[in-house]
């Protein structure tokens, strides 16, 4: 009788451990473990840490826009685009990507509907603060991915600006790259395919294909008004754009197909591989702007 009972406790005690101290779940497969995403804005806290990690503190920052694009193409065209080729490209060379960024210049365009433009020095300081951020988060290597023309002044200034004070991250800005050998022939006139017209609606073909609207894009023309042309080659105005293309439209979008789409697709995602690659092994920027910020310091000291 005693022994029955000493069993029946020391069982009900086993018991009792037993659910204070569950069993290990069993280790995630290898593959799960290994697949962090490349959005920022997915990632956990600590699987934020291994993928910074994992893209040896390079990110990605695409960079599109809000505003009219023909009368076949959503506003946010650029920043679809962008996004799509700057994801794909990450996947393929592994890189943290920045959530949508729309922040940049476009006041050419506030006369059509659905334009966001921001002002000049918040466009710039808002950037600042962006990948200042970027970089206390572990992002040391910022690649500024480009997928608005308007901005193709604005980021050259803005990674120029970064000498101004010392900084312990480098930014670099990768332009739009569509074309390459090779490229199917396009049917529209190439001097004036520049905003909603064969190229890039082809694009959108293939980013997403459900805004695009073919059958609209006849309805506008983006024909080349050239309502300047008394000034002189070499001599800029700001308003070179409305002059030529006041329906913000340049191009022939109606010509676009998947061919061509797929091909600068390609082109466009390969080019940010190659950048991504080619910053992981950068190490000269960062050594070449630390000893820039020391030098400026004592500019008498620099040997003339």
């Amino acid at each position: 009788m005693r022994k029955s009972l000493l069993l029946s406790v020391n069982v009900l005690c086993a018991t009792v451990l037993a659910a204070q101290n569950p069993p290990a779940p069993p280790a995630p497969p290898a593959a799960t473990q290994a697949k962090l995403s490349v959005h920022w804005e997915e990632l956990t806290a600590a699987d934020f840490k291994d993928a910074i990690g994992r893209a040896q503190g390079t990110c990605l920052l695409p960079f599109g826009i809000m505003e009219k694009h023909g009368p076949h193409l959503p506003l946010g065209n650029d920043l679809i685009n962008v996004r799509y080729v700057a994801i794909n490209a990450a996947q393929q060379e592994y890189a943290v990507v920045f959530p949508e960024y729309y922040f940049g210049q476009i006041f050419e365009a506030k006369h059509e509907p659905g334009t966001v433009a921001y002002s000049r020095g918040l466009q710039l300081q808002l950037l600042q603060e962006t990948t200042d951020e970027m970089a206390r988060n572990g992002c040391k290597k910022i690649i500024i991915v480009n997928g608005h023309g308007g901005n193709n002044s604005l980021l050259p200034f803005f990674a120029q600006s970064q000498l101004e004070m010392p900084h312990d991250y480098v930014v670099y800005v990768q332009s739009i790259a569509r074309s390459a050998p090779g490229e199917p022939a396009h049917k529209s006139d190439r001097s004036t395919d520049m905003h909603a017209g064969e190229s890039e609606t082809s694009v959108s073909m293939i980013a997403r294909p459900d805004l695009v609207h073919l059958d609209r894009a006849r309805q506008e023309s983006g024909a080349d008004q050239a309502r300047l042309k008394g000034l002189p080659e070499g001599l800029y105005t700001g308003i070179w754009w409305y002059a030529r293309f006041p329906n913000h439209y340049a191009g022939e979008g109606a010509v676009a197909s998947r061919e061509l789409g797929q091909f600068e697709v390609k082109s466009w995602t390969d080019a940010i591989v190659q950048a991504i690659k080619a910053v992981k092994a950068d190490a000269e920027s960062l050594r070449l702007q630390t000893e820039f910020y020391e030098r400026s310091k004592h500019p008498l000291d620099t040997p003339q």
